[in-house]
């Protein structure tokens, strides 16, 4: 469902994150289990914010996680590639016994809940097994970027976690990096252009400058080892 009314993103032209609505913004770092493996989140530090802020996306403000203005000195290009088609249309499907997976690979943020207690491309094979079926729901559920959405074959339903609408800056200590904007509860998120793109629970935009799939993430951060340096505190 969307979130209350008032409350959106605007992409601007080789520009910032118009946010409205006074969404709250908060610290949301990635944490291991044992194997070291992504396995929870935590929140952290929040912002204070107005009705009105502009947060970063050229990656290269000095005031993160807001806009100072820079992307104008460095031309930033901000160019939108994302595909606009809904979710449904571009998710590629895999089979289990008593569950689907829907996976849209263009989205991937690099957050790796996918892997701890083996790969959900394989689980998903065993979902008859009680506890691989919930497992595969946890995997699914704590993707930030909703690639992976899980449904339940006999009625269809999608397992969404119940998300607040909020964004959250994303942390990932075991990489040393930081991440996108985690866009959370159905947040609309409109382009530079004025056409709105599919209002999802979960997704996650590009916050370093460098994603080929903009505004969304593809994970470049992970690769150029960008930090945001932004104080826990």
């Amino acid at each position: 469902m969307p979130a209350k009314n008032g409350l959106k993103i605007v992409v601007t032209e080789n520009g910032p994150y118009h946010v409205l609505g006074n969404p709250p913004i908060a610290m949301q770092t990635i944490i291991p289990n044992r194997e070291h493996m992504s396995w929870d989140w935590e929140e952290g530090r929040t912002f204070s914010t107005d009705e009105e802020i502009y947060l970063c996306r050229c990656g290269h403000s000095g005031h993160k996680p807001f806009c100072d203005g820079t992307h104008e000195k460095i031309g930033f290009d901000g160019t939108e590639t994302a595909n606009r088609a809904p979710y449904a249309k571009q998710a590629e499907v895999e089979d289990g016994p008593t569950m689907t997976l829907s996976d849209q690979e263009s989205l991937c943020a690099f957050a790796r809940f996918c892997d701890p207690g083996g790969k959900i491309w394989a689980l998903i094979e065993r979902t008859d097994d009680p506890a691989t079926r919930e497992l595969v729901i946890r995997e699914a559920a704590h993707c930030p970027s909703g690639r992976l959405v899980v449904h339940e074959k006999k009625s269809d339903r999608s397992f969404e976690p119940p998300l607040p609408a909020s964004i959250g800056i994303v942390e990932d200590p075991a990489l040393r990096v930081s991440g996108p904007l985690w866009v959370r509860g159905g947040i609309p998120v409109e382009s530079a252009d004025g056409t709105a793109y599919e209002i999802r629970n979960r997704v996650t935009l590009c916050r370093c400058g460098m994603s080929s799939n903009k505004p969304f993430c593809d994970g470049s951060h992970a690769s150029i080892k960008f930090r945001d340096e932004i104080p826990p505190r």
